[in-house]
């Protein structure tokens, strides 16, 4: 790629950081692969109106109060008087379909409230990885991809998935100037490319979901190319890119 691009790919590993990489002329792509970004993209694909991300609790319960359908994560857990979390799996089906769905997670909903300042936001997962990468391909806007981590905190799976973007990006030939993040988290996804699931054993998020017994949210997670589904940020609510 030509580092002499005035148009750049940055990778920021955490939400607190966003205003170091972004501002209101960028495009944001939020990425909360274990499990929240996951859950919004298989929520659309199977029908959902639409997704609306809160950060606080209380505002879930009263979605839930309400009769909207509401996952509510927090440390990974489903929050006690909630039907559903963040995992994507509860979101298969013709449940949610022409649904609206509330959605409050530990990390995923705070990094969309952190990138709501700039000029586009979407959504990445590995599900709907060569979609979202082609769409970022042809934007004129500096790219920020937004790891949500985990309570803030640099994570791996989440920089994978960045890497992966990076990966396809250089690969074609965009001209796009990438950030030492960039360049780390593409040879980041290089070693981890032919098994992410054995390469993320001993993580901490992995770890963590392995104590509940719910790997079987990893495996899902990890799988490419099973939307074309681009979800992006419009009046609040995340809803269907049309294209």
């Amino acid at each position: 790629m030509n580092s002499l691009s005035s148009q750049q790919l940055k990778v920021c590993f955490s939400p607190q950081l966003i205003k170091s990489y972004a501002d209101e002329n960028s495009i944001i792509m939020v990425i909360d692969v274990l499990r929240a970004t996951s859950a919004i993209c298989t929520a659309l694909h199977h029908g959902a109106e639409k997704v609306i991300p809160v950060v606080d609790v209380r505002v879930a319960r009263d979605y839930l109060n309400k009769g909207y359908i509401v996952g509510a994560e927090r440390n990974g857990e489903i929050v006690e008087g909630f039907e559903y979390g963040n995992s994507p799996l509860a979101f298969v089906g013709d449940h949610v379909a022409g649904k609206t769905i509330v959605l409050t997670t530990s990390n995923g909903t705070f990094a969309l409230a952190a990138a709501q300042m700039a000029h586009q936001v979407i959504i990445g997962s590995f599900l709907n990885l060569d979609t979202v990468s082609e769409w970022v391909k042809n934007q004129k806007r500096d790219i920020v991809l937004l790891c949500a981590g985990w309570k803030q905190r640099f994570n791996m799976e989440d920089t994978l998935f960045a890497g992966a973007v990076v990966s396809k990006l250089r690969a074609a030939n965009t001209g796009l100037s990438l950030s030492d993040s960039s360049i780390a988290a593409e040879i980041l996804y290089a070693k981890a490319k032919d098994n992410m699931f054995d390469f993320l054993e001993n993580t901490s998020h992995r770890n963590r979901l392995r104590s509940m017994n719910i790997e079987e949210d990893v495996r899902y997670c990890l799988i490419p190319n099973t939307t074309t589904v681009i979800p992006m940020l419009k009046d609040g609510n995340i809803v269907k890119m049309e294209r």
